[in-house]
């Protein structure tokens, strides 16, 4: 399932920038980050937010009643991320894309749609949480796929 909002007009052919983002300040800092790369590189800048597959509630087909809260949280980061480009009135914002799709986990999204649009760098938030300390953080992972630069924001 993958929904997505142009904000922009179609890439002919330069520089793609994925940023995962979620609403965490590392995926803030990140998407910071990969604004203003996108700026000095010109590039087409790709925010993806991965919805979370609820095993538990799929098993006990109540997986409907969380879709719809993770997609209006989905929602409010787009209007965020649209509200605070729209907000630069300094520099005019680059072209972007927002990109909601459901994976088995962040990692998983971010290389699949890295892959799909033949990314040229990928960008993610550090991880903080205690899950990815023990079984291993998304920016871990993508940097051992190596299929593009990976930058972890601290």
């Amino acid at each position: 399932m993958a929904f997505e909002e142009r904000a922009a007009a179609p890439r002919g052919g330069g520089r793609v920038l994925v940023v995962g983002v979620d609403d965490s300040d590392c995926s803030w800092r990140a998407a910071a980050y990969a604004v203003g790369l996108a700026r000095r590189q010109n590039a087409l800048l790709v925010l993806v937010h991965v919805l979370p597959v609820h095993a538990s509630a799929m098993l006990a087909g109540a997986a409907w009643m969380l879709d719809a809260d993770d997609l209006a949280v989905a929602e409010q980061l787009r209007h965020r991320v649209a509200t605070g480009l729209a907000g630069t009135l300094d520099l005019p914002p680059p072209r972007w894309e927002f990109h909601i799709l459901r994976a088995a986990d962040v990692a998983t999204g971010l290389s699949g749609t890295a892959d799909e649009l033949r990314a040229d760098t990928v960008v993610i938030g550090a991880s903080r949480g205690l899950r990815h300390r023990l079984f291993g953080s998304p920016g871990v992972r993508l940097v051992k796929t190596g299929r593009w630069p990976v930058i972890v924001v601290p």
